[in-house]
C-alpha cells in the first residue's frame, strides 16, 4: 500500500487511489479513506501539471508561458519530486520520523509530510489552466504572477516570486532583442508587444494589451521608438563598421542588466529614458537634425494647414474647372452614349492632373516673390512629397491609434472639392519617418479637407458679387430718336419692371449669401487667425527653445507689495534659463508634435461631431444655392434673348424652368439660414460645456521639465461675441406684431 502511495504521487495513477471506496465491503476503513482522499487530491494535482505543463511547454505560442511552464515542470515539481523521494528514503532507512513501533509507517505520518504541498499544487494548477486559455498572453500572465505576490500565504508567495523572475527574464529577453538590435523576436513574435503593419511601407506600432502592467504607456512609446530607429538604421543602411550604435551596445546592455527582479516601474523607465537619451545624441542627431524637422514642419502648415492662400485658391480654381469640364463633356456626348454617373465622376488620372495644374499656377507666381528664396525652396520640396488622390473608405492604417480626448470626427469634408473622396497626403521620406508617421499624415489630411471645405464654400459665395447683372440691374434708355418715342419708353418700362421684379425674387438669397458670407468669413478667420496660426506659433518657439508658455516675469509683480510672504516672492520669479541650448530627441519630438495635432484638432472643434456635421450639411446647401443662382441667372439670359432678340430655343422651357428654380431657390436658402442659425446655437452649446473645465486651472499641467505644453488658443466665446445676427433667425418665425417693428421694418417677411 505504501509502494502504491509513493507512485501516485509520483506521478503514476494507481488503482489503489483511483478505485471505488465507498461500497461497505471496501477493504478501506472510514479513517483511512479520508486520509486517502487528500493523497488522491494531490496525485490528481501532480499528475495534470505534468500533463498541462508538457502541453503549455512544447506548443503554446508564447515564450513567456513556455518559460513559466517549464520552470514549475522542472523547479517546482521537481522539487515535490524530491520530497517524494525522501519520505521513500526515510521509511527504508526506518527514519524514526515516519517509522513506527515493529516498523509500522502511519498513515498519519505520510500525509503529514505532504500536507504543506497542497494550497501551492493547487495554485499551479490554477496558474497552467490559466496560460491555456486560447487568449493568454505572456503580458497577461506576468501580470498574474505579480498579483499573485500579494497573497498571505509565504508559500505560495514564494513560488510566485520565483516564477515572476523566470517570466520576467522570457520579456527582457525579448525587449533587449527589440532594443539593442531593433530586431523582433524570432519565436512568440505575435506575443510580443511591437507589431509589424503589414503595407506598402514597413511600420511598426505597439499594442498595449501585450505590455505588463509595470511598463508605462512614455516608456512603451520610448521602446517602440528606440526599436524603430535602430531597424531603420539597418535597413537604410546607415549603419557602418565604426556606427556610434554599435559602441554603445555594451554600455546599454549594462544598463539593462542593472534591473532587478520582480522589475519596478520606475527603474525600467529610467533605464529605457537613458538608453532613447544616448541613442539620440549620438546616432540619431546625426541622422535626423532640427533643421529637417523644422522644414517639414513648416510645409505641412503652409501647404496642408493652409499657410499659404495662393495654394488653397488656385487648388480650389483647378478642381472647379475640373468639374465643369466633366460637366460640359458630359453634356456633348450623345444621349444613347451616355452611361450614369461614369461621364461625371472624376478618375485617380484626373485628380493627379489637378495637383499638377496647381503647381503650375503656383510656378507661375514664383517670379513675384524672386526675394523670398526659402519659400521657393519650400515650393519645391512640396512639389515632390505633396501628393492629392482619391481615398478609399477601407484604408485605414493600423497603427493609428487615436485617445478618445482627440478622435477625429468622420465628417466626409473630403467629398466636397472634387464630388469624390480625395485628400493631400504626403510621402514621408527615409529619415523623417522616425519623426513623422502615417497616422499624422491623416491627421493633417482630415484638417485640411476641412479647412479647404469651408474656404471654397467662402469663395464660391463671394464670387456671386462679381455677376454685376443679378445685384443690380437697371436698364438705361436707348438713345435718341428711339428712346423718345413710345415704343422705346414702353421698352425700357418693361425692362425695368422685369429687373426690378428679379431684383426682389433675389432679395432673400442676397440677404442670405451676405449673411452666409459673414459666418463663413468670421469662421474662417477664427479657425486660422486664432487656432492654427497661435498653435504654430507657440510649437515653433518650444522647437527654437522657447518656453510655449511664458513665464510669469517679475516686472508683473508690485513693488511696494513688501509685506508678502517670501515664499510667494520666490515662487514668482521665474525659473533661471540654462545657459546650454537644449536640443529636443527624435522622440521627445515625435510626442510633441502628437500633443500638438491633439490640441490643434480639439481647438478647431474637429473633435465635436455636434458642429462638423451641421457645418457638412451647410457647406453643401451652400454648394446647392450657388449653382441655383448661376441656372437661375443663365435662364434669365436666355428669356431676355428670346423677349428682346428673338432667339427661341425651341427644346426648352425657360418659363417653367425660372418658376422651379426661384421655388428651389428660396427652400434652400432657409435652409442655408436654418443651417448657420443650428451651428450657432451648437457653438454656444459647445462653449458651456466648455465652461466646467476650461478654466485657469488647465494652465497647471505637471510634466517633465522642458515638455511641451499647448498653447491655451481658440476661446469659442471669442466667435461668438463676432457672430452676432442680431434679430434675423427670428425673421419668419414671429408676426411683425410679435416681433414690434411696426410698418417701417426694414425685414421682408
Amino acid at each position: 500500500m505504501l509502494h502504491e502511495i509513493l507512485l501516485s504521487l509520483s506521478g503514476h495513477p494507481s488503482p489503489l487511489l483511483t478505485a471505488d471506496h465507498s461500497s461497505s465491503s471496501s477493504i478501506l476503513s472510514p479513517p483511512e479513506k479520508a486520509l486517502l482522499s487528500s493523497i488522491t487530491h494531490l496525485s490528481n494535482l501532480h499528475c495534470k501539471l505534468l500533463a498541462h505543463t508538457a502541453t503549455i511547454a512544447t506548443s503554446h505560442p508564447s515564450s513567456i508561458c513556455q518559460a513559466v511552464a517549464t520552470a514549475i515542470k522542472s523547479t517546482h515539481l521537481a522539487k515535490f519530486q524530491l520530497k517524494v523521494l525522501e519520505v521513500e528514503d526515510g521509511i527504508l532507512r526506518k527514519d524514526a520520523g515516519t517509522v513506527g513501533a515493529y516498523n509500522i509507517v502511519p498513515l498519519t505520518a505520510i500525509v503529514g509530510e505532504f500536507s504543506g504541498w497542497t494550497r501551492r499544487m493547487e495554485w499551479f494548477l490554477e496558474a497552467v489552466e490559466f496560460m491555456m486559455r486560447g487568449n493568454c498572453s505572456g503580458a497577461m500572465v506576468i501580470d498574474r504572477l505579480c498579483a499573485a505576490m500579494q497573497t498571505g500565504y509565504v508559500d505560495v508567495e514564494e513560488a510566485a516570486l520565483s516564477l515572476v523572475r523566470v517570466s520576467e527574464t522570457a520579456w527582457l529577453k525579448q525587449v533587449s532583442a527589440w532594443v539593442l538590435y531593433g530586431r523582433l523576436p524570432s519565436f512568440g513574435r505575435e506575443d510580443f508587444f511591437v507589431q509589424m503593419v503589414h503595407g506598402d511601407v514597413q511600420e511598426y506600432h505597439s499594442k498595449a494589451e501585450l505590455l505588463p502592467a509595470f511598463v508605462t504607456a512614455p516608456t512603451a512609446s520610448s521602446l517602440l521608438f528606440i526599436g524603430r530607429s535602430l531597424n531603420h538604421i539597418r535597413v537604410k543602411g546607415v549603419s557602418s563598421a565604426n556606427s556610434p550604435e554599435l559602441d554603445l551596445l555594451s554600455s546599454h546592455l549594462q544598463q539593462l542588466s542593472t534591473l532587478k527582479f520582480p522589475i519596478n516601474s520606475a527603474n525600467f523607465s529610467r533605464v529605457i529614458t537613458s538608453i532613447r537619451v544616448s541613442l539620440s545624441q549620438t546616432t540619431l542627431q546625426k541622422l535626423l537634425p532640427l533643421s529637417k524637422v523644422v522644414e517639414i514642419l513648416s510645409l505641412l502648415r503652409e501647404f496642408f494647414l493652409l499657410g499659404r492662400g495662393e495654394f488653397a485658391i488656385a487648388l480650389i480654381t483647378e478642381a472647379d474647372d475640373k468639374i465643369r469640364s466633366r460637366w460640359r463633356r458630359s453634356d456633348n456626348i450623345g444621349f444613347d452614349k451616355r452611361d450614369g454617373l461614369g461621364n461625371i465622376v472624376v478618375k485617380d488620372g484626373e485628380v493627379s492632373a489637378v495637383l499638377a495644374r496647381t503647381w503650375a499656377a503656383m510656378g507661375s507666381l514664383q517670379g513675384q516673390y524672386e526675394e523670398e528664396q526659402d519659400e521657393d525652396e519650400l515650393l519645391e520640396l512640396a512639389r515632390d512629397l505633396v501628393q492629392l488622390s482619391i481615398t478609399k473608405s477601407s484604408s485605414t492604417t493600423p497603427s493609428k491609434k487615436p485617445k478618445p480626448a482627440s478622435t477625429i470626427v468622420s465628417t466626409p469634408f473630403k467629398n466636397l472639392l472634387l464630388s469624390v473622396p480625395v485628400a493631400l497626403s504626403l510621402h514621408i521620406p527615409s529619415p523623417l519617418d522616425l519623426f513623422l508617421t502615417p497616422a499624422d499624415v491623416q491627421i493633417y489630411s482630415s484638417v485640411n479637407a476641412y479647412l479647404l471645405s469651408i474656404h471654397r464654400a467662402h469663395l464660391r459665395l463671394t464670387d456671386l458679387w462679381k455677376i454685376t447683372s443679378l445685384r443690380r440691374d437697371h436698364p438705361a434708355p436707348p438713345g435718341p430718336p428711339y428712346g423718345s418715342s413710345t415704343a422705346g419708353r414702353n421698352k425700357v418700362r418693361t425692362m425695368r419692371s422685369r429687373g426690378k421684379e428679379r431684383s426682389q425674387a433675389m432679395r432673400t438669397v442676397w440677404a442670405t449669401s451676405s449673411a452666409a458670407v459673414f459666418f463663413l468669413g468670421e469662421t474662417e478667420a477664427y479657425l486660422q487667425g486664432e487656432v492654427v496660426q497661435g498653435t504654430w506659433v507657440g510649437f515653433k518657439k518650444w522647437l527654437a527653445g522657447e518656453p510655449s508658455r511664458p513665464n510669469t516675469s517679475n516686472s508683473t509683480v508690485d513693488d511696494d507689495n513688501d509685506d508678502d510672504d517670501i515664499w510667494l516672492q520666490a515662487a514668482r520669479e521665474p525659473m533661471p534659463q540654462s545657459t546650454s541650448t537644449y536640443t529636443h530627441d527624435p522622440q521627445t519630438l515625435a510626442d510633441a508634435h502628437r500633443r500638438y495635432l491633439s490640441a490643434l484638432a480639439t481647438s478647431l472643434l474637429l473633435t465635436n461631431s455636434s458642429f462638423t456635421d451641421p457645418l457638412y450639411h451647410l457647406l453643401q446647401q451652400i454648394d446647392h444655392l450657388v449653382a441655383l443662382v448661376y441656372r437661375v441667372h443663365s435662364i434669365w439670359q436666355s428669356l431676355d434673348l428670346e423677349a428682346d432678340e428673338g432667339v427661341v430655343d425651341a427644346f426648352s422651357d425657360f418659363h417653367k424652368e425660372e418658376r422651379d428654380i426661384k421655388a428651389q431657390l428660396v427652400t434652400v436658402a432657409d435652409r442655408v439660414k436654418g443651417g448657420i442659425e443650428e451651428l450657432v446655437k451648437n457653438l454656444r452649446d459647445i462653449d458651456h460645456e466648455k465652461e466646467g473645465w476650461d478654466s485657469g486651472f488647465a494652465e497647471l499641467v505637471l510634466g517633465e521639465e522642458g515638455a511641451y505644453i499647448p498653447a491655451k488658443v481658440g476661446r469659442v466665446d471669442r466667435l461668438l461675441m463676432k457672430l452676432d445676427f442680431g434679430g434675423w433667425f427670428d425673421v419668419g418665425k414671429k408676426d411683425v406684431g410679435e416681433l414690434g417693428l411696426g410698418d417701417d421694418s426694414d425685414y421682408e417677411i
